[in-house]
């Protein structure tokens, strides 16, 4: 960009490496860039390119040669205003105008004639009722085959369109429906969410009791037999993490899960005097960063990072209506800004924004009791909302302290991990691993984003609270045990994955998993499933290794 003093593009005019800059804008779904191979690729960009397939994705070979090809919106450019120009001559208004109207009129046109001939086939009854069948004329008996076979395909449609009016598109025959392919293949998609078996509707940030996606009861004998185990274990003067560990492996009671994820974590003692001191003295040094640091955010040195997490707050869980309160919004600014700082060798990075949220989720719960989706944090006292931001910034902290490498530069504890999650489906499922291989799947095109973050955009939050209640349990859960989950996560999928026979439509299943009606069931099998292959291949790196 031209000097030219616009502050709109403040972001743009300083490239100098500084702590808690950033400088590339990774993450999320980008993966790393290495500047050691630029000249190799650069070299490689010149070369003549080579006959391909047409339609055919180009295989991506190394980590750096799948970011070289993939875009992100907030790197450091030359200019805006270039692509907007470019933008606005590809895209024609009048064209889209057109093309627009042509859809509506398209639209417009089928509905009218659908409307007429449900019209017509149902004057053609009123006039049918007087008459013997062995008097019906050739015309009428061609016209109700017609009215039969248009039937037939209204009655498939009033199935799938709760709205439809069944006297009106009742067949004129009781034959049943015939299967999707006999029908057409434009009701297929509809077919198959018709086939899908009811679940019923569960907020995306539950409760305890309404995890369980089978509709059992809010607290079954075994809940509550559990959840005064837990209480024994908790009510000592000094609490056994171990045993608390055992315990929490197959999930914590909503009611405990707040103390027990702090003492998990490390963030409290386990001896229960030194508690009480041990977070005023956390609480009171957090609140010191924010007196120390907050204000620098828009100073040249760190308005690049206070600006991307800015940008980033909105689209975390965009769904939920907690998240998109201002005052919780701000409270999550506050405490990436200041882990950042704190932190220089990595900064901020895109994807650390979602790992706030299960913590400051569970510390919310501490103190309500109705559902969190929706509740107004305004509604709590000030001292209440400064207790859960400074717990959730420092269990935060501790959780990001045993994965760093994944968010220094060039991220290499995600290359490592992706490589690893490829290497360990080739020896559990060689089926899948070869048919990805097939289509030319690169496992960091959708693995990436599952160690970047943890899973959290794959499953619901109510599922990913009940997986980290293992991950705390687990020894190096966030950093080893994940990717045993990972594995298993991706082999559950192996009959819709097997299924896809091209390129776009694997990456569109891995990229959008059916996990939004998931609930503790499905994820205790997959902790289950992850164990086992822990168990496996954890100690014996030559297991099934040909």
């Amino acid at each position: 960009m031209s000097g030219d003093g616009n502050n709109k593009q403040f972001w743009r005019r300083n490239t100098a490496k500084v702590p808690g800059n950033i400088q590339h804008v990774y993450g999320a779904q980008h993966p790393p860039f290495d500047p050691l191979l630029h000249a190799n690729l650069m070299k490689a960009g010149n070369k003549p390119p080579s006959a391909t397939t047409p339609g055919k994705p180009k295989k991506a070979t190394t980590f750096q040669e799948f970011e070289s090809i993939t875009s992100d919106a907030w790197d450091v450019g030359d200019d805006d205003d270039e692509l907007l120009a470019m933008a606005a001559q590809n895209l024609n208004i009048e064209v889209v105008m057109e093309t627009a109207n042509k859809v509506i009129e398209n639209h417009s046109k089928l509905h009218e004639k659908r409307q007429q001939q449900m019209d017509k086939s149902a004057e053609f009854d009123q006039k049918e009722e007087g008459h013997e069948e062995d008097e019906e004329e050739p015309e009428e008996y061609e016209e109700r085959e017609e009215r039969a076979e248009m039937t037939t395909d209204l009655s498939f449609s009033s199935d799938l369109l709760p709205h439809s009016d069944s006297r009106l598109v009742k067949s004129h025959s009781e034959a049943p429906v015939g299967s999707p392919k006999e029908v057409g293949g434009e009701w297929t998609g509809l077919y198959r969410q018709q086939s899908l078996p009811h679940r019923p509707v569960i907020p995306l940030v539950a409760r305890m009791a309404d995890q369980n996606t089978s509709g059992t009861p809010a607290m079954t004998e075994r809940e509550a037999s559990r959840l005064d185990k837990f209480r024994q274990v908790l009510a000592g003067p000094s609490t056994d993490l171990e045993e608390l560990r055992k315990l929490s492996w197959s999930g914590i009671p909503r009611q405990v899960r707040p103390i027990t994820w702090k003492l998990l974590s490390g963030y409290l003692p386990a001896n229960v005097e030194r508690r009480e001191s041990t977070l005023q003295r956390k609480r009171q040094e957090y609140f010191g960063f924010i007196e120390q640091y907050y204000d620098s955010r828009n100073d040249e040195h760190h308005q690049d990072t206070y600006r991307q997490i800015h940008i980033d707050i909105p689209r975390t869980n965009p769904l939920i209506p907690l998240f998109q309160q201002a005052s919780v919004q701000e409270i999550f600014e506050r405490i990436l800004f200041i882990w950042a700082i704190r932190h220089p060798a990595s900064g901020y990075v895109q994807g650390i924004n979602d790992l706030v949220t299960p913590f400051f989720v569970v510390y919310v719960f501490e103190y309500i009791e109705e559902e969190v989706e929706n509740f107004n944090v305004s509604s709590l006292q000030e001292e209440v909302l400064r207790n859960i931001e400074a717990d959730s910034f420092w269990c935060m902290s501790k959780l990001l302290d045993g994965i760093q490498d994944n968010y220094t530069f060039a991220q290499p504890g995600i290359q490592r991990k992706v490589k690893a999650l490829e290497e360990l489906v080739s020896r559990i499922d060689e089926t899948v691993h070869r048919h990805m291989q097939q289509y030319e799947v690169e496992y960091l095109q959708f693995a990436f984003r599952w160690m970047n973050n943890l899973l959290m955009r794959e499953l619901p939050l109510r599922c990913t609270i009940r997986l980290w209640d293992t991950y705390q349990a687990e020894p190096e859960g966030f950093s080893h045990f994940h990717l045993y989950v990972c594995a298993a996560f991706l082999v559950r999928w192996r009959k819709e994955i097997l299924e896809e026979k091209d390129f776009q439509g694997l990456m569109i299943l891995l990229q959008n998993l059916p996990t939004m009606h998931w609930g503790n069931e499905e994820v205790s099998v997959l902790l289950a499933e992850a164990y086992r292959l822990k168990f496996a291949f954890a100690d014996a790196p030559n297991h099934y290794k040909r």
